[in-house]
């Protein structure tokens, strides 16, 4: 049984559907990667999971619990690591975790036992007593993790759980979210915008796009299959270079962005020099060209048309949902 099950789930708003008749199960124990462009359906998929929306159609369950019947069976069994920062920095870290557990009602009789493990689940048992202002990024970042997991939570939303960080630091958050899998059983649905990220992290992936789901599957699977290699080719006239290619039968798809152009090709080595005798009839020049293998950058480009960015992530489809919001409807 599916620990998040849902079934044609819609959401609409004034004549718009943001969400559109959605189908997805994630199993148990799953590290479950959702994808999308800014405006795709994430951030209202997710706050229909999470009964801060309710849906126009369609239904869902949460750890067996229904979301518009059972919200707060659904409540009950998850936990949510906000993209936005909800702790209060002027208390300790222990401090912090308190307050949580008293508002999810875990007994005071068990609350220290439950922070004592969880802070040193992240490494932070040693911080209990420090005054979160003093925190790095990182610290930050494990210590709403570690309140995300202070009531037993079946399932962790995390929304951009890495975001901003330096390189170092975000590796070491996946471990710490790897290790929740591996040691503790917690399902866990991630949205991000590093593929690398949610490549390493993730056992299935899905991309939703204008409120569907146009692909899901594994990492490796998606990749496997646009097929052939993938030619990264920056131009001047990269939308010219695709038209006058377009006779190449050995080009499955050619995606023009950011001034340059993807395209996938069976035996790019050998298609290379045919591609640039092309370009310099057509006396398009050429600055570069790099060939690789199809990662999910290109999976992402392929069947949305668009690249996925950091900065992007600030835009208007970041989850914005903020602990205050979501308790007040409990």
């Amino acid at each position: 049984m599916p620990i998040i099950d849902t079934n044609l789930l819609t959401k609409s708003f004034n004549g718009l559907t943001a969400v559109d008749k959605v189908s997805l199960q994630v199993k148990k124990g799953e590290i479950f990667g959702l994808l999308g462009p800014n405006g795709a359906g994430k951030t209202t998929f997710i706050s229909m999971l999470v009964t801060m929306k309710r849906p126009t159609s369609g239904e869902a369950k949460v750890n067996g619990h229904d979301i518009a019947s059972e919200r707060m069976g659904v409540r009950k069994s998850l936990g949510i690591v906000f993209q936005d920062q909800a702790l209060d920095e002027e208390l300790t870290a222990y401090e912090n975790l308190d307050l949580h557990a008293a508002m999810y009602g875990v007994p005071r009789a068990k609350r220290e036992k439950r922070i004592t493990e969880v802070l040193k689940m992240v490494e932070l048992d040693s911080r209990k007593n420090d005054i979160v202002k003093t925190f790095s990024g990182g610290m930050r970042r494990r210590l709403e993790i570690a309140r995300g997991l202070i009531h037993y939570p079946k399932v962790l939303f995390l929304d951009e759980p890495t975001l901003g960080l330096d390189p170092q630091t975000r590796k070491h958050i996946w471990e710490y979210i790897s290790r929740l899998r591996r040691e503790h059983g917690v399902t866990i649905l991630l949205t991000t915008h590093y593929m690398e990220e949610a490549n390493s992290l993730c056992d299935r992936v899905a991309i939703i796009d204008h409120g569907k789901i146009i692909a899901l599957d594994t990492p490796a699977a998606l990749k496997d299959s646009l097929g052939g290699d993938t030619l990264l080719i920056e131009c001047p006239k990269p939308d010219t270079l695709a038209s006058a290619l377009k006779s190449f039968k050995s080009i499955k798809d050619a995606r023009v962005h950011d001034h340059r152009l993807t395209l996938m090709v069976d035996k790019a080595e050998a298609q290379i020099p045919l591609i640039m005798q092309k370009a310099d009839s057509k006396k398009i020049e050429v600055n570069s060209i790099s060939l690789h293998k199809p990662t999910l950058d290109d999976v992402f480009l392929h069947y949305t048309g668009r690249t996925i960015r950091e900065e992007s992530a600030s835009g208007a489809d970041s989850m914005k949902m903020h602990v205050r919001a979501w308790r007040r409807k409990k």
